[in-house]
Formats: C-alpha cells, structure tokens, sequence
C-alpha cells in the first residue's frame, strides 16, 4: 500500500499526465484539418471541443490547489490570482495576434482567474450548484446575447478597444465566459475532493463515463428525431447540438464528463508507472510553455496547415515529440517552465506582511514552556505499589 506522501505524489504526477493529454489534444485539433478525410480526422473531430475543456477543469484543479495557502511568499492568494490572470491575458492577447489560425484560449483563462480571485471561498455545495446553473443557463444567455446584439464571432487581440475585449471575453468570442465558467466551476469543485481515495477515483469514471457518452447519445437521438439545428441563424433549437464547441448544455456535458472519466483512470493507472510516465509529467509541469511554444511552431512553420488529416496528425505527432524532450531536459536543469517561472515572478509591491493575530501572539507569549506544574502538586514520583 502506498503511503499518504505516494498517494499525494501519484495524485499529483496524474494531474500533470492530464494536462499534457489536454495540451496534445489542443495540438491535433489546432494542427487540423478538421473534416471527415479518413481515419486521422475522427480523431480531430473527437477531440475538438474536449481537450480545451479539460484543460479549462485542470485550471479549476489547479486554482483550488493554489487557494489553499493563504500565503505564497507574502503574496496573498487574490493577489497571486489576479496577478497570473493579468500576465495570462497580456500573453493571450499577444499570441492571437500571430498568423497560426487559432483562437487562443487564454484570454478566457485570464478571467477565470480574476474571477477565481473573488470565488475561492464559496462552499463546497455551493460550486457544484453553480456548475449545474451556468452548464444550463449560460448557453441560453450566450443565445440570448447573439439574438439581441448579432455579434460574430472574433477572438479579442492587440488593438482591440476595452469594451470589445470584454466583450468578447464574455460572450462574443470563441471561448464565452458565460458558457466556459461551468467547466472551470466543476474542476474547482473536483479540486475540494479527495483524489486520492480510491472509491471516488472509480466514481469519477463511471460517473464521467454516464454523462459523457450519455448526453452525447441523448443529442444523437434528439437530432435523429427533431432534425438538425439550422445553422444560418441562431435559436434554441441549437439546444439539442453536442457538437465540439457549439456552446450547448449537451456538448457542455458531453465533453465535461469525458474529462472526468479522463482524470479519474488516469488517477488509478497513473501510481502503476514507473519513470515511463515521466515524459508526459514533465510536459504537464509546463502546460503554459507547451501551448504558447505549439502556437509560435504553428505560426512559423505551418500556417495555413497541411490539407490532409493524416498529414496533419503525423505533423502533431512530430511538435508533441519535439515539446516532450524539450521538457525533459529543461525540467532536468530548472524546476519550472519558462513562462511558469515567469508567473511565479510576482512584483514587490504584492508583497505583504504577515502577523499573526493578536489572540495568537498573546496565546503565545503565555504559553510556559516547559509546562509548569500545577498549585499544590507534589513534583516528587509517588513510589509504585508493590
């Protein structure tokens, strides 16, 4: 049996073999092309819309991991939170300027985190409500939103006005915060839950196995029945779609419970490796590092992307081979990525001094040490019976 310091550990290495499977399926999917040429482009298809919400469950993980120290080198959690979702939106801003095709997710990330900064102390109840609420609601807001204003969709970038950046944060572009805050709610939930038990590691698969592949099956039916969601406008008969990146509740969960069963296996097989698991932990130790490094490879080497989907997918093979042993070996030398390291970097003027409270020093000033004896007490040995 493992120790609680293992279990911990495996806990741990689990998480980051996820990311890197997030980050390899943002790759392939990028990477495209996206049509039904072959055996290569169900793959594309499959992934496209689930390995950015795993990646978006993994950063709910993650803030609840972070939330839990009040302090991070005198810098306190809010400030740390708001600090890496003001670096992540100016990198995410940055990056879509570039020629690669993509919309970059990380301006979405950035306001999960500013808005993780004001939520982390909601109760455990009380996130995975909001996760039901915003799955459900949020796709009819985001109808509403597209009814009412005609907006199309654009990433927000670099020369973007304020308002159209918020703007398409929120709703107008590829990654709405309205519909994306349901997943990140679920991983802050996940994250308050002992991974480590066995039990509810079995849970997280069956469970996620339910509702991913059932609400896949409920759409495939409904839409058999109903016909297909007209394209040419919007309205709610979009409801029934669990196509990849659709904003509906079916895709929302679809792809939601996949990412959970996905964690869930990964969290009982992953203690069973040995150092061969360790290229792909390594990988998800720098997650940021290997979706910015995927874009630049993209942008300068690739754009505007091979034609065939096996072209394609040997293409993804060939950046997810070359980002492992690029981490393997800066990972041997630093103890973080690059732009992970970079996030660590918080400014001085974060920075704060801790006290403990005034009942606690008093607490501390009174206590006697070596413990005094108490009025009236022998502290001679009463002699033992014989």
């Amino acid at each position: 049996m493992l120790s609680s310091q293992a279990r911990g550990l495996s806990r741990l290495y689990a998480l980051d073999v996820a990311r890197a499977a997030a980050v390899f399926g943002m790759i392939i999917v990028n990477v495209g092309p996206y049509n039904t040429d072959g055996w290569a482009s169900w793959i594309v298809r499959a992934l496209n819309g689930r390995a950015s919400i795993l990646f978006v469950v993994l950063a709910g993980i993650g803030v609840t991991f972070l939330a839990r120290r009040s302090l991070t080198k005198g810098i306190t959690r809010r400030s740390t939170l708001l600090w890496r979702g003001l670096l992540l939106l100016a990198l995410g801003l940055g990056l879509q300027t570039l020629e690669h095709g993509v919309n970059v997710i990380l301006t979405t990330y950035a306001a999960l985190f500013f808005l993780a900064a004001f939520m982390v102390k909601m109760s455990t109840r009380w996130l995975f409500w909001s996760a039901t609420a915003s799955a459900l609601l949020g796709p009819v807001l985001w109808i509403l939103a597209r009814q009412t204003t005609h907006f199309h969709i654009e990433p927000a970038q670099i020369g973007d006005s304020p308002f159209q950046i918020i703007g398409a944060i929120l709703v107008s572009g590829p990654y709405p915060l309205v519909v994306w805050i349901a997943p990140f709610f679920l991983g802050v939930w996940l994250g308050r839950q002992p991974l480590g038990n066995a039990k509810l590691q079995w849970r997280l698969v069956y469970l996620g196995a339910i509702a991913g592949f059932g609400a896949f099956g409920t759409s495939e039916v409904l839409v058999r029945v109903l016909g297909e969601p007209d394209t040419t406008q919007v309205g709610f008969d979009r409801m029934i779609s669990a196509v990849g990146h659709s904003q509906m509740p079916l895709w929302l969960i679809s792809s939601s419970g996949t990412a959970v069963m996905l964690l869930g296996i990964l969290l009982i097989a992953v203690p069973h490796f040995n150092q061969g698991i360790r290229p792909l932990v390594v990988v998800g130790q720098m997650p940021l590092t290997a979706y910015t490094a995927h874009l630049v490879i993209i942008a300068l080497f690739i754009y505007p992307g091979p034609q065939k989907p096996l072209e394609g997918f040997l293409i993804s093979c060939a950046i997810m081979l070359g980002l492992i042993l690029f981490a393997v070996v800066w990972m041997a030398n630093f103890r973080y990525g690059p732009l992970e390291a970079l996030l660590r970097m918080t400014p001085a003027f974060l920075r704060v001094t801790y006290r403990l409270p005034e009942r606690h020093r008093r607490r501390q000033l009174a206590r006697p040490y070596p413990r005094r004896a108490k009025p009236g007490a022998s502290m001679e040995q009463k002699p033992t019976p014989s």
